[in-house]
This record gives structure tokens, sequence and C-alpha cells, in this order.
């Protein structure tokens, strides 16, 4: 059974301060469970309505539907909720092939597409400011669908990283050069995708190389511009088709 305190554990995981209190999180659902326990995340607490995992006793719980009812963040719980650490901070790599740098995303569901896509083209490193959404918000996390254990994410300060980095630094923009018709560098590069609303920061802008934009070939023109993560994709794709 369930006692009070775990349930006020994890519901106050919801929030980062107390994620950071803790140094845990929460996940949902057996796929993406599965996704961490064969991980180098380390397991805190799992809870299901059965024994589906077959972890060490002790960190397992059987519960009830009605108790996984009381701790899910979904509107229907998904037969198992695991707590795990958050592993300690890494250093960003300076010779990373290519990678993606986030300037003030703050919609979860945009990060959680973003990681998934950085899986999906190998990307090594997810550069966030720190004012970017926390990757470890429940609604990042379910979002990754586990990709979350395969993406190295740093959050620093992005200008002063920027300003140190040898590697050559697009930036997305509505007015940038057609990236499908520019020369680009596909080593040794970042591109960096602004915030949803306001874009790449005045500070960003100041260290970009080249500015690129996704052309639209829309008769229309009703589309003011693409969601962030589409870009991102589209913008990968291109770089890595190269």
């Amino acid at each position: 059974m369930l006692s009070k305190n775990q349930i006020k554990l994890i519901k106050s995981l919801n929030k980062k301060k107390h994620r950071l209190e803790h140094d845990l999180f929460v996940t949902e659902g057996v796929k993406v469970i599965k996704e961490f326990l064969k991980s180098s995340f380390k397991l805190n607490a799992l809870y299901s309505v059965a024994d589906i995992f077959h972890v060490e006793q002790g960190e397992s719980h059987i519960i009830s539907t009605k108790e996984l009812d009381k701790i899910t963040n979904l509107k229907t719980s998904q037969t198992a909720l695991a707590v795990f650490e958050i592993p300690k901070a890494i250093q960003p790599k300076e010779n990373a092939k290519l990678s993606l740098a986030l300037d003030g995303i703050r919609d979860p569901g945009n990060l959680g597409t973003i990681i998934r896509i950085c899986d999906w083209f190998g990307i090594e490193q997810l550069i966030c400011s720190q004012d970017t959404v926390d990757c470890f918000n429940p609604k990042v996390v379910q979002a990754t669908m586990g990709s979350l254990t395969r993406v190295n994410i740093i959050y620093t300060d992005l200008d002063s990283f920027l300003s140190a980095s040898s590697a050559h630094k697009y930036g997305a923009y509505m007015d940038g050069k057609n990236v499908y018709k520019s020369s680009i560098q596909t080593e040794n590069s970042i591109i960096v995708l602004g915030n949803e609303a306001n874009g790449i920061t005045p500070e960003i802008y100041a260290h970009i190389d080249d500015k690129i934009s996704i052309p639209s070939y829309g008769t229309s023109k009703g589309a003011e511009s693409l969601n962030v993560a589409m870009a991102g994709a589209i913008l990968l794709s291109e770089f890595k088709r190269r």
C-alpha cells in the first residue's frame, strides 16, 4: 500500500524545485520505463499494478489501480510509474560533429519531441539555455518516449558556451538563407533554434555565423511559421542528408 509520504513525494516531483531538491524524476508507462531500466539511469522506486519488470525486491511495489490513479500525471494511468535518479550534469563536447542548441524553448511537448528528433538523427548532444524547460519535467519525459536515455542534454549559459565554441553556428530564422540552396558545414556545427514566440534572442544572435531558413511552398501564405520541433527535424534532415 502506498503511504502518504510516498504519494506526497511523487506528486511533489511535478515541480522543478522539488526534482532538484530530491534529485529525482518520474516516468510512466511500461514501454518508457523499460527504456530507462535498460539505460544507465538509476531506479529509485517502481510502482505497478502487476509484477511486469522483475526488478530487485525493495525497489518494486505492487499497488492497486486506484493507488496508481493517485500518483499519475496522466489523464489515464499507464499500468506503472517509476521514479529515477537525476544523473549528474555532464560537460558539453567541443568536438561534436553536429549539435543542436535551444534558446529559451518553453513548451514541454516541443522539447520532448526535439529530444526524440535528436535521437532519430544521431545528434550527440542537445545544448539548452538555462531558461529552456527542464528535460525532467514529467510532460517532457513522456514526450521523449525513452529517447531521453540516449541523448546527452546539457543546460548551460548558452551565451558563454557559443562564445567559447569554435563550431560554425547556424541560426534558424524566417528571413535566413534557403537551407536547400546554401552551402552548409555539416561537421563541427551547431544549429540554434529560438523561443517559440520570440525566436533567437539578440544576445545569442551575436554569435550566429549564418542565418538559415526553411522555404515555404504554400501559395496561400496562411501559415506564419513552422512549429519549432518541426523546423528542427527538417533542418537536421538536410544537414544529415548532405
